[in-house]
């Protein structure tokens, strides 16, 4: 029992009174705010300054970032061009083609059919065996290749259940999938990864990137709510976000699913099931 007692006259202040019920609560408490405290520096301050990962992962993260707003401004520098090229148009009056030049463009084409010579094959026949044998295109097949042979061995979860309304286009510049879905689907992770982004663009809305092993990233556009942060550890099937309809590049509820294998953006559906 601890006595607190006036100085003047020693008479009795207060008084606490310990048994060892009360000592044995006590210390299960503090043991349990210091285990508390552990594991908060442990996911915070401690993983930056111990993880040799964080900083390739911080560097990642504003790569994609970077490219994101990249992909926003050439964007918005295409829209102004057709914007302005459509004024000119209307100022000069070619709006609609004349029928005639139509004609004689037709013509032009089938006399070229007609006169198409088989020599002018080997020519391209050529050219194509330079650019063979310089190695160029030899690159890209071992990159496909490469990537083929490291996504085989990965089991990819579906992100969302939907339907598929736009297709991988790499010549429109179509990176990934737009798959429809319900408005606050669950999106869900396709392998075990780290998040590398976790932010809001103009474009897309809210966006979550995440590293797989084998230098392979997903990315999932448009969502209405992000449920985990950049650092954040990721299993395979687990809950990431939330679909929406956020962003300006977008006309309803739908998930924009991307793949990118060493830099180089692959079509979705050659891997994943959906």
């Amino acid at each position: 029992m601890l006595i607190i007692r006036n100085e003047e006259n020693f008479a009795e202040k207060s008084t606490f009174g310990f048994t060892y019920a009360k000592f044995i609560v006590f210390s299960f408490t503090f043991c349990i705010l210091i285990l508390l405290l552990s594991f908060f520096l442990v996911e915070t301050l401690l993983s930056q300054w111990f993880d040799p990962r964080h900083s390739q992962m911080e560097a990642n993260r504003q790569l994609i970032e970077l490219s994101i707003e990249l992909d926003s401004l050439e964007y918005e520098v295409y829209k102004k061009q057709q914007f302005i090229e459509n004024f000119q148009n209307i100022l000069t009056g070619n709006v609609e083609q004349n029928p005639e030049t139509e004609f004689e463009e037709d013509k032009e084409l089938t006399e070229l059919k007609a006169g198409t010579d088989k020599s002018d094959f080997s020519e391209i026949d050529s050219q194509f065996r330079q650019q063979f044998e310089s190695g160029e295109i030899n690159q890209q097949l071992a990159l496909n290749r490469a990537g083929s042979l490291v996504m085989q061995e990965i089991f990819f979860f579906s992100p969302i259940d939907g339907i598929i309304s736009s297709k991988y286009d790499s010549y429109n510049q179509h990176y990934g999938i737009d798959i429809v879905a319900k408005r606050n689907e669950p999106v869900k992770c396709i392998t075990d990864g780290t998040v590398i982004l976790s932010s809001w663009t103009q474009d897309s809305g809210y966006v979550i990137a995440v590293q797989h092993r084998g230098d392979l990233i997903s990315v999932y556009k448009h969502n209405a709510e992000l449920l985990k942060k950049v650092g954040n550890f990721v299993g395979a099937g687990e809950i990431i976000s939330i679909t929406g309809n956020t962003g300006e590049l977008t006309d309803g509820p739908h998930l924009h699913f991307e793949l990118w294998f060493k830099g180089n953006p692959v079509n979705p559906e050659e891997f994943v099931s959906l």
